[in-house]
Formats: C-alpha cells, sequence, structure tokens
C-alpha cells in the first residue's frame, strides 16, 4: 500500500504537498470565518514555486525535489561561511588560515597579538621552518626600515620595505582605495595602483603611489590602446607618483589578458583608464610597445626619461626562464638595467581568474624570487637592481623568509584588504563583497568607514614591522640587509632539520659568464637558449656562441 502511494505522489514531493495542504487548511478557516491569510498566502508562495520547479529545465534537483530543492542551494551557498567559523582548524588555510587573519585583524584593530600556551604548529611537522636566535640579541633604534630604489636615478625612492601590492581601482571600491592610500599616507609607505592606473581617490590623501603599467597603458593610451607618451609623462610628474612598474604578469593569472565588462566601467573608472564610459575595457596578455627583450630595455629607459628620472622596474610571475634570461641578456648587451623588478608568485591573488590559471600556471614566489636573485647575482648585476617581492606575505616571519631568499622589500595585497575588514568570503568577482572591499555598489562600500579603516591600514603596518625589529633583534641582526638563508632552518624529515641556505640554489657572483658547467641545471640547460632580442627559446639548429648568444646557423 505504501509502495503503491509513493508511486503515485513519491515522498520528494511531500513538502509540495503539505504546502497544498496549509493552502487548503487555511482556506476552510477563512471560510469559517476564522483566521489564516499569513497561512494562505506563505502556503500559496510556496506551492507556486513548486509548481514553477516542477515544469523549469534547468535544475534537475529542483524538478524532482520541488520546493525543498532549494535547501540544497542555500546550504550551497552558506557552505563557505559554515566552514569558515564551526569547520577548519585556526591552521588550516583556504587560501589563509583563521591564525593568518585574525593576527591581521588583531594588528589592524590595535588589540594584542600576543599569544599564550604556547605554539599551536606542528614543530615536528616536515616543512616546519624557525629563524634562529642569538644568546646576545641585537638593539634596533626604529623599525622603520629602508632601501634606497634607484639610487643613481634623478629621483630616488627611501622605500619601506613593506608595501601594499598591485589593486586597481575597479576591482577595489573607492572607500577600499581611499583608505589604502590614507593608511600608506599616514605610515609612510606604498600603494600599487595596479594595472587600473591612478584614481582620483589615490590622490584625496597624498600616499606614495607606485604607479603600474598594464598592456592596456591604462592612464597613458591612445584611442586604439596604444602608449600615449605625453599623457605618460603628465601624469609620472606628479611629486605623488615614486615608481614606475610595468606589469608583463601577475602571480594569480600570469599570461592571461582581462575585460571589465562596459557595463561596470563607471564614469570614475573611464577617467582614471582613459576609456570610453560603458564599453568593454580590454587588458591584451601582451604589450604592444615591444616585441622582444632589447626593445623592452629600451622602452623601461624611456620610461624613466619621460618621468622624469624616476625609479623604473617591472613585474611579473616566472614563466618559461629562457625568456626572463633573454631579459637579463638584453640588459648585459644594451647596458639598461631596471631600478627595480617585483616578482609575484604564483600563490599571489587576483579579483578574478580562470581555476586552471589560480592552480597550475605560473612559479611560486620562492621558485620565481630564487631564480631571479641569483641570476642577477651571476651576471654581476645584482647590486644595480633591487627585489621586491609578492605572494601570500602576512607576517614578520614572511618578511624575513623572504628576504633570506634574496628579496630587498615585500608586498602585500590580501593582508591589507584584511585590515580593511575583508573576511575571505570569496565574492569579489561578483560585486557582492559583504564588508565594501571589492565591489562598486555604491550602497554596500558605504559600510566600509574611510577614516577608521585608514587607521587599521597604518596600525596593521605599525605593528607588523614591529614585530619585524624584535625578530631580529632576537637573531642578533640590524637590518633587513643582514638576513640571509643561512639564518633560517627547516625541517626535513622525522630527525633532520637544514639550514634553508643548504637547500636552495646559490649562485657566486659573476659565475654564469665564467663557468656556466658548474651551474645549477636551469642555468645550463636554459641560459644557452636565450636570446636578448627574441623571447622565443632558439631552435634546436641555432648555434650558440659562448656568451650565450644566437649565431644563425650554418647553411
Amino acid at each position: 500500500m505504501l509502495h503503491r502511494l509513493n508511486t503515485l505522489f513519491p515522498v520528494r514531493y511531500a513538502v509540495m504537498g503539505l504546502c497544498l495542504l496549509g493552502l487548503l487548511v487555511a482556506l476552510v478557516s477563512l471560510a469559517s470565518g476564522g483566521s489564516g491569510w499569513m497561512v494562505l498566502m506563505l502556503c500559496a508562495l510556496l506551492l507556486g514555486l513548486g509548481i514553477h520547479d516542477v515544469r523549469q529545465t534547468q535544475s534537475s534537483i529542483l524538478r524532482n525535489y520541488p520546493v525543498i530543492g532549494h535547501l540544497r542551494f542555500l546550504l550551497e551557498f552558506i557552505r563557505p561561511e559554515m566552514r569558515q567559523y564551526f569547520i577548519e582548524s585556526d591552521s588550516e588555510a583556504v587560501p589563509f588560515s583563521r591564525a593568518q587573519r585574525s593576527l591581521v585583524y588583531q594588528r589592524a584593530k590595535g588589540e594584542m597579538d600576543n599569544r599564550p600556551f604556547g605554539t599551536q604548529l606542528d614543530v615536528s611537522k616536515h616543512g616546519y621552518e624557525w629563524i634562529n636566535h642569538s644568546v646576545q640579541p641585537s638593539h634596533i633604534a626604529s623599525h622603520d626600515f629602508r632601501i634606497t630604489i634607484g639610487p643613481n636615478c634623478a629621483q630616488p625612492y627611501q622605500a619601506s620595505i613593506f608595501n601594499i601590492s598591485a589593486m586597481s581601482f575597479g576591482a577595489l571600491s573607492a572607500n577600499a582605495i581611499l583608505a589604502l592610500n590614507g593608511g600608506a599616507h599616514k605610515g609612510g609607505f606604498a600603494h600599487d595602483t595596479g594595472e587600473g592606473s591612478i584614481s582620483q581617490h589615490h590622490r584625496v590623501f597624498g600616499g606614495d603611489l607606485i604607479w603600474e603599467i598594464g598592456s592596456g597603458y591604462f592612464g597613458c593610451r591612445h584611442d586604439d590602446g596604444s602608449f600615449n607618451a605625453d599623457k605618460f609623462a603628465a601624469s609620472a610628474a606628479d611629486p605623488q607618483v615614486k615608481l614606475i612598474e610595468l606589469k608583463l604578469s601577475q602571480g594569480a593569472k600570469p599570461g592571461h589578458g582581462g575585460i571589465l565588462p562596459g557595463a561596470k566601467v563607471t564614469a570614475e573608472i573611464a577617467a582614471a583608464r582613459g576609456v570610453p564610459i560603458g564599453r568593454d575595457c580590454v587588458s591584451p596578455s601582451s604589450h604592444s610597445a615591444f616585441s622582444t627583450p632589447v626593445e623592452m630595455m629600451y622602452f623601461i629607459a624611456r620610461l624613466r626619461d619621460l618621468s622624469g628620472g624616476k625609479p623604473t622596474g617591472f613585474k611579473l610571475c616566472i614563466g618559461h626562464p629562457w625568456e626572463w634570461f633573454a631579459m637579463v641578456k638584453a640588459m648585459l648587451e644594451t647596458g639598461i638595467t631596471p631600478d627595480f623588478i617585483v616578482v609575484d608568485g604564483a600563490e599571489g591573488g587576483t579579483g578574478a581568474a580562470p581555476l586552471e590559471f589560480t592552480d597550475h600556471v605560473g612559479a611560486p614566489v620562492q621558485e620565481g624570487l630564487l631564480l631571479v636573485h641569483n641570476t642577477l647575482l651571476g651576471v654581476g648585476l645584482r647590486d644595480r637592481v633591487s627585489i621586491g617581492c609578492a605572494g601570500k606575505v602576512i607576517s614578520a616571519f614572511d618578511i624575513t623568509r623572504m628576504m633570506a631568499l634574496g628579496a630587498d622589500w615585500c608586498n602585500s595585497g590580501r593582508a591589507f584588504m584584511f585590515a580593511l575588514g575583508c573576511i575571505q568570503a570569496q565574492t569579489c568577482h561578483t560585486g557582492n563583497c559583504p564588508t565594501g572591499v571589492t565591489t562598486q555598489d555604491p550602497v554596500r562600500q558605504q559600510a566600509l568607514v574611510v577614516p577608521d579603516k585608514a587607521d587599521r591600514v597604518w596600525r596593521y603596518h605599525q605593528s607588523t614591522l614591529k614585530a619585524l625589529k624584535e625578530l631580529l633583534e632576537a637573531a642578533g641582526l640590524h637590518h633587513t640587509d643582514d638576513v640571509t638563508a643561512h639564518h633560517i632552518v627547516r625541517r626535513i624529515n622525522d630527525t633532520e632539520v637544514r639550514l634553508l641556505s643548504n637547500l636552495v640554489m646559490r649562485v657566486k657572483e659573476g659565475s654564469l659568464l665564467t663557468d656556466l658547467e658548474s651551474q645549477h641545471q636551469v642555468f645550463k640547460l636554459y641560459w644557452p637558449l636565450a636570446n636578448a632580442h627574441s623571447f622565443a627559446v632558439s631552435k634546436p639548429d641555432d648555434k650558440v656562441s659562448s656568451t650565450g648568444e644566437l649565431a644563425p646557423a650554418a647553411a
């Protein structure tokens, strides 16, 4: 009997049936002079929803489970929040752990960031790292660590060793840009504009800017998208602009262009980027101002001259090693070197990127940073080029570790987003950011109160550098310049630990030009295949000279 009933009216339709029953009961109640209007309206709405679910063709779940099937989509919708708040451990990173986020929140709010009862990390876990301390700690007068970028330029920049990574207006809200720049101004550190160029919101507080020039040449382009030298020179002359950064690629989606749909190109965004309002805004996957490594070096020199001698460099995520080596060979051939290079790791963030690019394209920051540092050292150019890096830098130890691998300074994007109040909802690409950080919705971004969040950005920066000062003092060091891979220790297995210096690639100064055969395999294999006049790998029948330059193949 039950089987026959289930065949005629399956259990999966039970909720829809209950809605029908409730509707009938409410009608009877009203007909007899009783109450029930609310029940009637609710049951009628749910019954209508059920009928729609059965008739629609997009979702098989809703066709089979009318009304109640929506519960599945509701649970799926709130799953990230449920996991974040109730399930994941403090040390589980997706992509940032609760412990990492809490550290930023506490420092940004000026709350105590000390922890009782000892470490929560498993110190016996393979890969656990620490910095060796000294029995004679040093004393450092100030936590305001700085380096000089472009010392030979007409306008060198005294940069903080911790700055805000590239995040464009458009990806971030106006209030987020205002708060970041306000914090940067108060703390005396730099704010990278991202390739979306300099908006009116970057100028309000006057914080130091790194102007990033992407392949779309936003803010310095002709109508056809090509580079406009006059517009560039006019904007680069602004005293607020301290560095010029040519973007070759970014860690989260290297080799991938982008498009901002016309519906999102508001009047403010159009004014900043120099594009028409309401029309698709395209970032090509490669630059049109140069096509070879040598041309790239001449373009960098041109940008430096047009800016009035401001330090000029480029940002990239390492991909094909021969392309990076080709850039270095172009530096040697032309005598033109960038004043700085920013190495972006594949673990970096973005507003939106295809999953395959986020997960499987580009070198992580450790490998990219080591290759850039060692290559420049191997050709004798390291002292002429400052190196910055970005990729999940949160704590003072993160900064210290990057310095040990060869960086001169660090950038961070998502950490400063946390300082603004980001809760890692991961809805950046939808325009529905719950905290107003990554949305152009004027109502949503009102939740981000600029003066308060600017102070949070400043406090996070200050507290992290103070923690860095204490870390260096404990190690007996005096500046971030003193940190080397000899200071960091990593657990290899249950019974063995090694200094980082014994695990990572190291190249002697100038040795790439004199003793290639004794180098790491990446140099022996790819250095001869690199050509200063082409980003392409040399063909098998191309001859390679002793310096690694291509010579015409024999007839």
